[in-house]
């Protein structure tokens, strides 16, 4: 691949690929009922849809493909991170409901989405994607680039489904989404420790790269590392303080609940 000019991460190129993809994904919403949603689950969705759009095109994007592994940690953090919630809260029953209708799709989703397996679905690549071989093939071989990315977009909604599965009956208990949140940040911030540790640059790639903001190769290695050792990490715990608040007022009603029941049997004596 040859490499950049140093200031040609500044251009706002669209990429096809990103563009159709989002175009179809954005029409099988509409074509599936999802604009009858509740205005903020449209809302929701539409911010999904520009996530993907602001980060695999323009600045960010050609920062990402040819100068800094930094910005390439902030890609593919907003990307697992921030888009698959969006999606999914965005999306409402009736949109999921005719797609998992199949009773193999059914089958599949239905194990694919517990708690363990969605955990192993999501980590695994996360892992094998940062060794060093596969990381640079990726980003020498745009198509290979381009699989990483779906499979990072792909994964990321298997994890976080049941936490915000659009069916509430496939959604974990409260206790065990807790649970699940806190294992599943310590295999990203353990990666992302051993990238901000290491003694010298893990991907050639950007050792050759343009410097950008006086960021040297190794420098800009861990502060990539501390991106997804830190900020990956912190938005697990927020989605833990979210899930625990949720479950209190879930609680709260319940016993409302029980209380105006106990009342009326009482009153109907």
């Amino acid at each position: 691949m040859t490499s950049p000019l140093p200031d040609a991460w500044r251009r706002w190129d669209l990429h096809p690929s990103v563009v159709i993809g989002l175009a179809v994904l954005g029409g099988l919403y509409v074509f599936l009922g999802g604009l009858t949603a509740p205005r903020r689950r449209v809302a929701a969705f539409a911010a999904a849809l520009a996530v993907p759009f602001v980060c695999l095109n323009g600045p960010l994007h050609n920062l990402s493909d040819g100068y800094l592994f930094s910005a390439h940690m902030v890609q593919h953090l907003v990307l697992m991170l921030v888009f698959p919630p969006l999606l999914l809260y965005g999306t409402p029953a009736s949109v999921v409901e005719p797609l998992l209708r199949p009773a193999g799709v059914r089958r599949l989703a239905a194990w694919a989405t517990r708690p363990l397996a969605a955990g192993a679905i999501f980590t695994a690549p996360i892992v094998a994607w940062h060794f060093p071989g596969a990381y640079n093939a990726a980003l020498v071989h745009h198509d290979l680039h381009i699989v990483q990315h779906l499979v990072f977009l792909a994964t990321a909604v298997v994890m976080w489904w049941p936490i915000l599965a659009p069916l509430p009956a496939m959604r974990a208990p409260h206790p065990v989404q807790l649970i699940y949140l806190f294992l599943l940040g310590i295999p990203m911030s353990v990666v992302g420790a051993l990238i901000t540790l290491a003694d010298g640059v893990l991907y050639p790639f950007y050792e050759t790269a343009p410097r950008v903001w006086g960021l040297s190769p190794l420098a800009d290695q861990q502060i990539g590392g501390l991106i997804m050792w830190v900020p990956g990490g912190l938005i697990f715990w927020l989605a833990m303080t979210v899930v625990w608040f949720s479950w209190a007022r879930r609680e709260g009603e319940d016993d409302n609940a029980e209380v105006r029941t106990r009342n009326a049997e009482q009153h109907g004596r």
